[in-house]
C-alpha cells in the first residue's frame, strides 16, 4: 500500500501558503522525503514572517548548498517525533529530530517554544501535526 503524499506535512505546509520560506528550506535541506515519511511528526513551523525577522541575508546564506548541514540542523530542531496535539502540550524539554531539546513553556494558555509564540495549533496532516510559530528557533 503506497503512502499518499496529498495530505502529508509538506503538502499541508505548501497549501497553507504562509510557509514558502520553510518549504524552500526543507527542499534545499533534502528533507522533503523525510517529512513525507510515515512519521508521525510534530512540526513547529515558522511562518514566512518569522523567517523574514532573521538578520538580513540569513535565509539566503542558509539556502546555499555549502550550508546544507547547518540548515538541516536548524530544520530538524523544529521537528519532534510523534504526534503532539495542543491539548497534550505541557511544559517540558521536548526531544527533537536534531537531538537537542526544545524548551516548551505554557503560561496562562500561551504556549512558547524556546520563546517563540505558538500562534496556531493542530494543523493536521496525514503523518502528523503542524503548530505555527512566530519565530525561527535555533539550536545551540
Amino acid at each position: 500500500m503506497e503512502h499518499s503524499h496529498s495530505n502529508d506535512i509538506v503538502a499541508v505546509a505548501v497549501a497553507a501558503g504562509i510557509f514558502k520560506t520553510l518549504v524552500a528550506a526543507v527542499q534545499a535541506g533534502g528533507l522533503v522525503e523525510t517529512l513525507q515519511g510515515a512519521g508521525p511528526f510534530t512540526v513547529f513551523a515558522p511562518t514566512d514572517d518569522a523567517f523574514a525577522r532573521l538578520p538580513a541575508g540569513t535565509v539566503e546564506t542558509l539556502l546555499k548548498p555549502e550550508n546544507k548541514a547547518t540548515l538541516v540542523g536548524i530544520l530538524t530542531y523544529h521537528v519532534v517525533p510523534g504526534k503532539v496535539m495542543a491539548a497534550d502540550v505541557k511544559p517540558m524539554h521536548a526531544p527533537t529530530v536534531n537531538g537537542q531539546p526544545l524548551d516548551i513553556t505554557v503560561d496562562h494558555g500561551t504556549v512558547k517554544v524556546n520563546g517563540a509564540h505558538v500562534i496556531k495549533t493542530d494543523v493536521l496532516a496525514s503523518n502528523g501535526v503542524i503548530h505555527v510559530i512566530d519565530s525561527v528557533v535555533l539550536p545551540k
